[in-house]
C-alpha cells in the first residue's frame, strides 16, 4: 500500500478483514489470485475511484455498496455473478461494462446509480434480477440480449429516462413493477415468446402510446398498464386468453383495441369491457349478427354515444353467442 496527498492505493488480496482496508482508499488493485470479494469489505468507502480487477476473479459479493465517489468498473471476462446490493447506492457510478458469461445480476445489485446511463446485458445472463437497476434513474439505454428468460420484480422501476426497450425472442415473463415508473419509455418491441405481463409492469409509463403484444402472451395482468395515459392503442394477438379488468385503468387516451383472430371464448373483451376507459370508447366496427343457426360479421357500426353500459351488454351477448370455431377469422375492433 502506497499514499501521498491526493491518492490512497490498496492491494486486495483476498485474505484482508474489512478493517485491513484505509477508510480513505482512492484505488483499489485486485490481486492475481482473488477469485471472490468478500461482503461488505470496500463497503462505505467514500473516496473509492477506481477499481482495477484481475481476471480469474469469479465473484463480486455485497461488496462497494454506497461507494459514492466509483465512476466506472470494467469487470473481468471470467466472472460469474453480480450477487445482492454489489454496487447498491454508487449515485456517480456511470459506466459498466459487463462480461459475456456473466450468469447473475442480483438484487439490489445496481439500485439508485443515478448516474448510470447504459448498460449492455450479455446474452449468457439469464435472469435480471429483483430490483438490480432499481430507481436508477439516469439510466437512457438498456440492451437486452437474446438468452435472457426473465426480466424480474422492480427491476428496472423508476428509471425515467429510459426512451425505447426491445424485450428479446427468449424472454418470457416480463415481473411485476419491472418498469412502473419509466416516465419517458415511449416504445416497447417484443420480438418472440413472451407469455406473461405481470402486474403493474408498465404501470405509470405516461409517455408510452403504442403497444402491440407478441402472440405468445396468453395473460396481462393486474394494472400492467396503468395510468398510462397517452396510451391511445392496443394490439392483441389470438393467444390471449386473460385481460386483467383494471389491467389499463386511467389510460384516459386509449381510442382502439385490436382482436385479431380470437382464438378463445371472449374472456378477452368481457374483461375489456369491465376496463375503466372514461367514456373514451364509443364505438364498436364489426358487430356480431346472427341468422338462424348462422354467424356472421357484419359490416354495421353501433354507436353509443359514450353509453359505455350499453356496450358491456353487447359484448355479454357476443360472448353467449360465439366460440372459437366462429371466431377464428374474424377481427373485432373497438375504437
Amino acid at each position: 500500500m502506497s499514499s501521498d496527498a491526493t491518492e490512497v492505493e490498496f492491494e486486495y488480496t483476498g485474505i484482508e478483514e474489512q478493517k485491513d482496508v484505509p477508510r480513505d482508499v482512492t484505488i483499489v488493485k485486485f490481486h492475481s489470485s482473488v477469485t471472490e470479494v468478500s461482503n461488505s469489505m470496500f463497503e462505505g468507502c467514500q473516496q473509492l475511484k477506481e477499481v482495477v480487477f484481475n481476471e480469474g476473479l469469479l465473484k463480486i459479493g455485497y461488496s462497494f455498496a454506497y461507494c459514492t465517489e466509483l465512476e466506472s468498473i470494467n469487470l473481468p471476462s471470467t466472472l460469474l455473478e453480480i450477487d445482492d446490493c454489489a454496487f447498491n447506492c454508487c449515485n456517480k457510478l456511470k459506466k459498466v461494462v459487463l462480461n459475456e458469461g456473466l450468469l447473475k445480476i442480483g438484487n439490489d445489485s445496481f439500485a439508485y446509480c443515478f448516474k448510470l446511463d447504459h448498460i449492455n446485458l450479455p446474452s449468457t445472463l439469464l435472469e435480471v434480477n429483483k430490483n438490480a437497476f432499481f430507481c436508477s434513474g439516469g439510466l437512457k439505454d438498456v440492451v437486452f440480449n437474446e438468452g435472457l428468460q426473465t426480466i424480474g420484480y422492480e427491476s428496472f422501476y423508476g428509471c425515467c429516462e429510459l426512451v425505447h426497450i426491445t424485450i428479446p425472442s427468449t424472454v418470457t415473463e416480463v415481473g411485476d413493477r419491472s418498469f412502473c415508473g419509466c416516465r419517458s419509455l415511449r416504445e416497447v418491441v417484443f420480438l418472440g415468446d413472451l407469455q406473461t405481463i405481470g402486474k403493474a409492469a408498465f404501470a405509470n409509463c405516461t409517455s408510452l402510446e403504442k403497444i402491440t403484444t407478441p402472440p405468445t402472451i396468453t395473460e396481462i395482468s393486474e394494472r400492467s398498464f396503468y395510468n398510462c395515459h397517452n396510451l391511445r392503442e392496443v394490439g392483441l394477438h389470438e393467444g390471449i386468453q386473460k385481460i386483467a379488468p383494471d389491467a389499463f385503468e386511467g389510460c384516459s387516451s386509449l381510442e382502439r383495441f385490436n382482436f385479431p383472430g380470437l382464438s378463445t371464448r371472449l374472456e378477452t373483451i368481457l374483461q375489456a369491457s369491465q376496463m375503466n376507459m372514461e367514456g373514451k370508447i364509443d364505438e364498436v366496427r364489426g358487430i356480431v349478427e346472427r341468422s338462424g343457426s348462422n354467424m356472421f360479421i357484419s359490416d354495421k357500426r353501433l354507436v353509443q354515444g359514450r353509453n359505455w353500459g350499453t356496450l358491456r351488454g353487447v359484448f355479454a351477448r357476443i360472448d353467449r353467442l360465439l366460440t372459437y370455431y366462429e371466431l377464428k377469422e374474424a377481427t373485432t375492433y373497438l375504437n
